[in-house]
């Protein structure tokens, strides 16, 4: 392979890798001009800011980033749960304030352990109720309340020292197909996908957004190739006054490798107008990944590319064309490194509060039992930090209502009428999955004191029982639903600020 070719493909090249030290390959490539790294949460440990020092030392003009949003989605806190607010929450509460607050305050975070790039917000709008890889990471379902938070978001991120990555153009709002494990196609009318769909990334555009996120989502209408791989969409950005960095969702989700291949894809995203090539987490093939799967994915990636700059496929022009995209990025970074976010009086649990719906009471303790779905990749939607905030010292059960028997049901529900204090059922698509709505009306049927608190979508069918719409599985949203239904736990007037850093 040639020395000149691999290194010009590193400066489009933005891996993952395993473990809280970067390994030895990773510092060798990073010294060889590689774009720079993507945490996250297996990265996340106590030295974090050291390693990112470690990683700039090796490569002063590294892009470190971190897939932040708040909310449902985070890695910073993978361990224990968000303290932000999420984009479902912001977008019901409508405030743009508190939205572009929380964008700086976020970007604080992201930049006190050394990274520089957000890979936020969602600006997909979810017309899709059953979307089972957006739902309560957008704003909401209508182009306009989306588009206002998405610019304000933009603005809230690059007022401090990182760059915004509005994410995941041109929508993902309208499937109900995980990319993460097949290609999903969107058939709408190619009037309505324009006008719904593209409205917020054009927001974004305006906002100055520094980069912006592909999706591996077909669009008949544009072609057979998924976006990430089709000229035709990207240069829609391009056509739009969009001189920023295109990244591409992740090469190794199952809608590029398992269909034309990481290596390949890499190559074809670039053509088609990517700038920079997120490849992915290794540890997402689970149990499957293999020892050496961070720099084996890396390899696959940049032999592709240089295989097509060998063949001809692809023209060494675009991927200088690239690089110098994300070498002017990282250079606009520097010059905005000794920034700092405005976030001074932010209050989360505040926001978080005010967002928060339903029902309230006044109970001793709570009996959860669990009945949300399995994660995705994407999403730790149903980590168990959410069901431990909410019953803390409580009964608490896990309910796979998909795969568990009514038997097995009924004797959960039992259990925790049984227990002490209120029975309550933790859901997160009480619309989209019968088995969960079919498990609320047997609770209800036992104990019709029993409440739900709903981390997914609000739901649109009305329920047997009264239900406390959170908006997302994070640790805050738990927090503060607990202590809605508790006795003398205190409300939002007795919570301390919590803007400036993690609660114990």
């Amino acid at each position: 392979m040639s020395d000149d070719l691999a290194r010009l493909a590193n400066g489009v090249l933005w891996p993952g890798f395993f473990g809280t030290e970067p390994p030895a390959w990773l510092l060798d490539e990073l010294g060889d001009g590689l774009a720079g790294v993507v945490y996250f949460g297996q990265n996340i440990g106590d030295g974090l800011a050291e390693m990112s020092a470690r990683i700039r030392e090796t490569n002063p003009d590294a892009l470190i980033g971190v897939d932040e949003e708040g909310g449902s989605v985070t890695r910073l806190e993978s361990a224990t749960g968000s303290t932000l607010p999420g984009a479902a929450q912001l977008g019901v509460l409508d405030d743009v304030e508190a939205t572009r607050m929380t964008g700086a305050e976020l970007a604080r975070r992201v930049a006190e352990v050394g990274a520089n790039v957000v890979l936020g917000p969602v600006a997909d709008v979810n017309t899709d109720p059953r979307n089972p890889v957006i739902g309560v990471r957008s704003f909401g379902s209508d182009e306009a309340l989306v588009s206002r938070h998405v610019r304000a978001a933009v603005a809230g991120i690059q007022s401090g020292p990182a760059a915004a990555c509005v994410k995941h153009f041109p929508g993902h709002g309208d499937t109900h197909v995980d990319s993460h494990h097949a290609l999903p196609e969107i058939a709408l009318d190619l009037d309505e996908f324009e006008r719904v769909h593209l409205a917020p990334f054009r927001a974004a555009i305006a906002a100055g957004v520094d980069a912006i996120m592909t999706a591996h989502i077909v669009v008949p209408a544009w072609g057979e190739a998924p976006a990430t791989l089709n000229p035709r969409v990207l240069e829609m950005l391009r056509d739009w006054g969009f001189d920023g960095v295109i990244i591409s969702d992740a090469l190794d989700m199952a809608a590029i490798r398992e269909t034309v291949g990481i290596g390949r894809g890499a190559a074809l995203a670039l053509a088609a107008g990517t700038d920079l090539l997120c490849i992915g987490n290794p540890t997402n093939p689970g149990e499957a990944a293999l020892a050496d799967q961070d720099r084996r994915d890396f390899l696959d990636a940049r032999d592709g590319i240089v295989a097509a700059l060998l063949d001809g496929s692809l023209s060494r022009g675009r991927v200088e064309e690239a690089a110098q995209r994300v070498a002017a990025l990282a250079e606009k970074l520097r010059a905005r490194e000794a920034a700092v976010s405005p976030a001074g009086g932010y209050d989360a649990r505040d926001i978080v509060d005010r967002a928060i719906s339903g029902a309230t009471a006044d109970e001793a303790s709570l009996a959860v039992v669990d009945a949300r779905r399995r994660s995705t990749l994407a999403v730790d939607s149903a980590g168990a930090y959410v069901a431990e905030a909410l019953a803390e010292d409580g009964h608490r059960a896990r309910l796979d209502v998909a795969r568990s028997s009514l038997e097995e049901q009924d004797a959960a529900l039992d259990a925790a009428v049984a227990a002490e204090g209120l029975t309550v059922i933790l859901l997160d698509r009480p619309d989209a999955d019968d088995a969960q709505r079919a498990l609320v009306e047997r609770a209800a049927a036992r104990d019709p004191e029993t409440v739900v608190v709903n981390v997914g979508l609000a739901a649109r069918r009305a329920l047997p029982l009264p239900v406390i719409e959170v908006g997302a599985a994070s640790r805050i949203g738990a927090q503060t639903a607990r202590s809605r239904l508790l006795k003398g736990a205190p409300r939002r007037a007795d919570l301390p600020p919590d803007g400036a850093g993690r609660p114990d």
